[in-house]
């Protein structure tokens, strides 16, 4: 699949239905991004899976929040998936590491469960994205007191990823003259409502595990946009679902990590930040 034909495809479809000036802006919102689902043998997308071993660098440390060993719940294969993000990130980066506290899990520490009471999730300690270089990663044991979950290969499938209803990206969308009031309060409803024939979009990403792309928010409160920050200059990195082994929040919700887009194009991983959204 290639993104500039899908993303000609898909502006095409929009200006049928909302004509060529609004289908161009609305487009614009759409970011490109990728469907993580279970792989069937041979099918993995490079190294991407939820769980399993880090792939790190020898002699890089175990990343920790008040000396607690974080848990690894992904590697993104990014080097497989960069094709598909144009110069959103810098050739050869490698290996993406998604780390968070485990304190909701079967298998996690009672202390882990204290530390996340004290600091809360969406604290800048309690998640991590460390980078690896393809040729030197290596498998790496989990510390003592870390979750280990069973490895589980995904497939990437890519696409274009629009704001969810709730995303502050909407406020940036001109509807253009004829739009009324309640258009403009609710872009995302008036739009669909235009778009009967929604989900035979080219391209089209609607699944509860994403790479890159926009996050979902199951309610309104953005939780993943750090206080004071605008939303316009971060980038979702991944959004994961609960499953049977791990899950987050008791009831539910969604683990995401987010990062400044500056610090995306220039590979710098130490920036990203974990971004929960709980029920």
């Amino acid at each position: 699949m290639d993104p500039q034909a899908t993303l000609t495809a898909l502006r095409d479809f929009c200006a049928e239905r909302l004509g060529p000036p609004l289908a161009a802006r609305f487009v614009d919102l759409a970011r490109p991004g990728f469907a993580l689902t279970t792989a069937e043998p041979g099918e993995a997308t490079g190294h991407s899976r939820f769980g399993g071993r880090a792939m790190l660098e020898p002699g890089t440390p175990w990343p920790t929040c008040e000396g607690f060993p974080l848990t690894l719940l992904a590697v993104l294969d990014a080097d497989a998936l960069a094709p598909w993000l144009g110069d959103l990130l810098p050739a050869g980066t490698g290996l993406l590491n998604f780390f968070s506290l485990d304190s909701d899990s079967e298998q996690c520490d009672p202390g882990a469960y204290e530390l996340a009471r004290t600091y809360g999730l969406e604290d800048p300690q309690m998640g991590k994205v460390i980078a690896a270089r393809a040729a030197h990663a290596v498998e790496t044991n989990a510390p003592a007191r870390s979750s280990v979950f069973e490895p589980v290969a995904w497939t990437a499938s890519p696409g274009f990823v629009f704001p969810d209803t709730w995303d502050p990206a909407w406020d940036t969308l001109d509807l253009g003259p004829e739009a009324d009031y309640m258009a403009k309060a609710m872009p995302a409803q008036h739009l669909e409502g235009r778009l009967p024939d929604w989900s035979q979009r080219p391209g089209a990403l609607d699944d509860e595990d994403i790479a890159f792309g926009r996050p979902e928010f199951p309610t309104a409160s953005p939780a993943w946009l750090p206080p004071g920050e605008d939303p316009a200059l971060y980038h979702h990195l991944l959004q994961l679902s609960g499953r049977e082994d791990w899950y987050i929040g008791g009831d539910g919700g969604w683990m995401h990590w987010s990062i400044p887009t500056g610090a995306l194009r220039a590979g710098d991983f130490s920036r990203a930040i974990p971004t929960p959204d709980i029920w």
